[in-house]
Formats: C-alpha cells, structure tokens, sequence
C-alpha cells in the first residue's frame, strides 16, 4: 500500500511539491462535508480586501449621523427604518470579513500542513 502523502524534495532537501494518492486527493478535492463557511473560488488578494472592507464612507456618515440623533431623540419612523436597514449591512459586511479571514486561515493551514 502506498503513503497517502509524499513530498518531492530539491537538491537542498526543500520540500517543493506534494504527491498524494487518489484517495487523499479526492478527500482534498471533493471533502464529505464540506465547511460552507469558506468563500470559496477567491484569491487571498480578494479574501485580504475582502477581510479589510468596510462601509461606504457615505453610508458610514449617515450611521454616525443617525445613530447621534437616535442618542439625543426619537428618530421619525422612516430614519429608524434607515438606521436599521444600515445596522444590518453593518452586520452582513462583519459576517463576510469574518468568513474571510475564516477563509485565510483554512488556506494558511493546509500550505503549512506537513
């Protein structure tokens, strides 16, 4: 039976490449329960920015703004129904940052993993 795993190795005796078996490449390629937290099919350029983003800076005023007066008074109804609407691109665009760096993490450990 042959190892699931081999490393091809230079001349220095670096590590430069990896041979698996059809087995492990499969459970590597095709995984039985796949983590559906990952983002899948972006660059770690894309997963960095991504990891980075944040609210449109003229959105971003407009919360401040809202979220100063909501402190101070009762907003009207259509300002409390836009505080909320931007609470909750708040929160989806941390879900997606998270998921990112989630993501980076995933992609960091299986380079690493011997």
């Amino acid at each position: 039976m042959s190892e699931p795993l081999q490393y091809i190795i230079n001349e220095q005796g670096e590590r430069i490449g990896v041979m698996l078996d059809g087995e492990e490449y499969r459970r590597f390629t095709h995984p039985s329960s796949p983590d559906s937290e990952l983002l899948i099919g972006l660059s770690p350029a894309e997963l960095h920015a991504l990891a980075q983003s944040a609210l449109a800076p003229v959105d971003q005023a407009r919360l401040d703004d809202l979220l100063a007066r909501n402190a101070e008074t009762q907003l009207p109804p259509h300002e409390i129904t836009q505080l909320d609407q931007l609470l909750e691109q708040v929160d989806q665009l941390n879900i997606l940052k998270t998921r990112a760096r989630y993501t980076l993490t995933h992609q960091q450990e299986f380079a690493t993993a011997p």
